[in-house]
């Protein structure tokens, strides 16, 4: 038997509730609601995201790797078209960080490195962007391998990076973007 004003089944702190007894739709305060639980569900897609799943299951499995391969081909062929290495520093486009600070960005370089190993220029390449030299072969495996994956079937080996792997390999670029914008020898020997 409850002890207050209070019907059974509701707290008695008054505090908590205090019209004890006059609940919402007849349910009294302190109870669940009878009836099946609420469900969410998930809202109808917007048409950009219906069209673009639409456009996904309609194109063949060659599709993606093809479009990859084409973003890659046209940073090719930038590279090769602008000729980084004989533009001024702060030819358009220049990166905006070096451009306001003079300090040269995680990526400063890239460009130049990519032309670099686009000749057989592995020294030179090494000397504009040596972590972006390091990693392109193990990029390229896992592009090839994905490609392939996904074009033909292949079933090459995969490359497991672990995430301790892939921290030090961030860890290791951070340092060098640090390290290259240091003002005394031999840090200087790394401006581009």
């Amino acid at each position: 038997m409850p002890t207050g004003p209070y019907p059974a089944g509701t707290p008695t702190d008054p505090h908590l509730h205090p019209a004890a007894g006059a609940g919402v739709d007849g349910v009294p305060p302190g109870s669940w609601p009878a009836g099946p639980p609420v469900v969410w569900q998930q809202p109808e897609p917007d048409r950009l995201t219906r069209f673009v799943l639409r456009l996904h299951a309609r194109s063949p499995r060659w599709a993606a790797p093809l479009a990859a391969l084409g973003c890659v081909a046209a940073g090719m062929a930038y590279a090769l078209v602008s000729d980084p290495t004989t533009s001024d520093p702060d030819a358009a486009p220049s990166c905006l960080l070096k451009l306001t600070t003079g300090l040269d960005c995680p990526g400063c370089g890239g460009t130049r490195a990519l032309w670099y190993l686009l000749h057989a220029d592995l020294p030179a390449a090494a000397r504009h962007h040596a972590v972006f030299v390091f990693a392109v072969p193990f990029l390229a495996y896992l592009f090839v391998a994905w490609a392939g994956r996904q074009a033909f079937g292949w079933r090459l080996p995969e490359l497991r990076l672990s995430s301790p792997v892939i921290g030090g390999f961030l860890a290791v670029w951070m340092a060098f973007s640090v390290l290259r914008n240091l003002p005394w020898a031999p840090f200087t020997a790394l401006y581009v």
